[in-house]
């Protein structure tokens, strides 16, 4: 039975004092919020940092509140905190969807959404429903902050564009226009939805008023070396009315957008089948939620 190795655990009491701590440190360091990942990698040996920065001290990491337009959510909110929380299912359906099937409850009771989001992996449950929400993130380094749109943060496996001594710091939601519906849906390794995704597939339409579609958003996880957008999809649906002929369309089309590879979880051709399947799945969930918005014709 393999045991943690020995580390320095810094506690600070700040923001500025943790991204001081992470810049000084440089690869030595890593931010700690759930620890889900990084404690378990840790002790079985995939990585070594012989200094931990501990989050969990510093106030206003951890809340969900609105702000102008948007809902601004603290790194350090737990998934188990994402799934409870009644504006989240109302504006971010896809993004609830993702805390329902995130790992095990009792993991989500622990993992953050930052977290998760920060170890870039191109699994994240989280990662392609704030693709298709528009999240931004506001990030703190020892310099100040900066805000960068989601689009930009992930640059490959396990490699994300923050500098050294940077620190998610909020993630900020847009309000959906009017008659916007979203979904996330995924399949694990075991069939089931509680598993690390073998493909992932979020999708955000907004509807015009004569019900043609107006924008289209996809994205997909485990398929490419980092959470994609499948534009060509998109593009198939936007300015059409989104039947059962378009939407089988879009899905085929978010093909030609991934690059799977073959693994022990599932080999390149089924996560391009299974793709294009969830693909049509998430816009029909998506399409019935912007029509419910719609009201009687």
């Amino acid at each position: 039975m393999r045991r943690l190795r020995s580390f320095v655990l810094h506690q600070p009491a700040s923001l500025q004092e943790a991204v001081s701590l992470l810049a000084d440190a440089g690869e030595r360091a890593r931010p700690l919020a759930g620890g889900t990942d990084l404690l378990v990698d840790m002790k079985s040996g995939r990585v070594r940092f012989p200094e931990i920065v501990d989050l969990k001290l510093i106030e206003g990491l951890d809340g969900i509140c609105r702000v102008e337009g948007a809902l601004q959510v603290g790194p350090l909110v737990r998934i188990d905190a994402l799934q409870a929380c009644g504006a989240m299912r109302g504006r971010y359906m896809a993004l609830w969807q993702a805390s329902r099937v995130l790992a095990s409850q009792s993991i989500r009771h622990l993992a953050t959404i930052g977290g998760n989001l920060g170890r870039a992996s191109p699994a994240s449950d989280t990662a392609a429903p704030l693709l298709i929400h528009g999240a931004r993130l506001v990030v703190q380094s020892p310099e100040g902050s900066r805000e960068i749109a989601i689009d930009e943060f992930h640059r490959g496996p396990g490699v994300s564009c923050l500098a050294g001594g940077e620190i998610i710091s909020a993630i900020v939601l847009p309000d959906p226009p009017p008659r916007t519906g979203t979904s996330y849906l995924k399949l694990g390794r075991r069939g089931g939805s509680c598993d690390l995704a073998v493909v992932g597939v979020a999708a955000a339409v907004t509807l015009a008023e004569g019900g043609i579609v107006d924008s289209a958003r996809i994205a997909l996880a485990s398929v490419a070396p980092t959470p994609v957008r499948a534009h060509s999809a998109e593009a198939v649906l936007v300015g059409g009315v989104p039947d059962d002929t378009a939407l089988e369309s879009a899905g085929r089309a978010a093909v030609a957008d991934i690059s799977p590879i073959s693994d022990v979880r599932a080999s390149a051709e089924y996560r391009r089948e299974l793709a294009a399947v969830l693909t049509v799945r998430a816009l029909k969930s998506a399409v019935a939620s912007a029509r419910g918005q719609m009201g009687p014709h």
